[in-house]
């Protein structure tokens, strides 16, 4: 219901604002990467807009016309502009494209929880939340001994976490053993 009253008010923002504008998303530095699930609409062409597209463990998707498309690494808003401009020209005059992020790729949490293994990302999440959603701590776990291992260009970084620490899509947990 919401959605169609609001479909009049999106086309028209749509014409004034620059093609490839992304509504929330795609203003976000967050990096694309394997597993996440995208959507890509290109405004009056149904066949070039697609509701779900997971992204291979190379971090690429095939699309019609540009073939296999590079997302690893790139905003949204990158991604908006690879297809625009491979869309110009050849198929369409002006086209608007759009991306937005489905579905995040999971994390992972092990060690002394409950129930390690991945989980899906939630924007907001913190080590806190994920440790819930792993089942919480055994009796044996170490508040003081977490840490991530986090993608961080083409590196791995690992670093010291507390119950705090902002978790990341993709990103994998340790909860060590207290040996006291």
């Amino acid at each position: 219901m919401i959605q169609r009253l609001l479909a009049p008010v999106l086309l028209i923002l749509s014409f004034l604002l620059p093609a490839g504008h992304v509504w929330a998303a795609g203003d976000s530095q967050y990096k694309l990467g394997s597993g996440d699930v995208i959507r890509i609409n290109v405004f009056g062409e149904e066949d070039l807009s697609f509701d779900q597209i997971r992204m291979t463990d190379a971090g690429t998707f095939s699309y019609p016309f540009l073939g296999e498309v590079r997302a690893l690494g790139k905003t949204v808003a990158e991604l908006e502009n690879i297809i625009t401009r491979g869309l110009k020209g050849d198929y369409l005059i002006d086209p608007r494209v759009s991306v937005s992020i489905i579905e995040y790729r999971d994390f992972f949490v092990n060690g002394e929880v409950k129930n390690p293994g991945g989980y899906p990302f939630k924007p907001g999440l913190t080590l806190r939340k994920a440790v819930a959603l792993a089942g919480g701590l055994t009796e044996r776990a170490s508040e003081s001994k977490m840490s991530v291992i986090r993608e961080v260009g083409r590196d791995k970084q690992t670093f010291k976490a507390t119950m705090d620490t902002p978790i990341q899509p993709g990103d994998i947990i340790t909860i060590e053993q207290s040996f006291f």
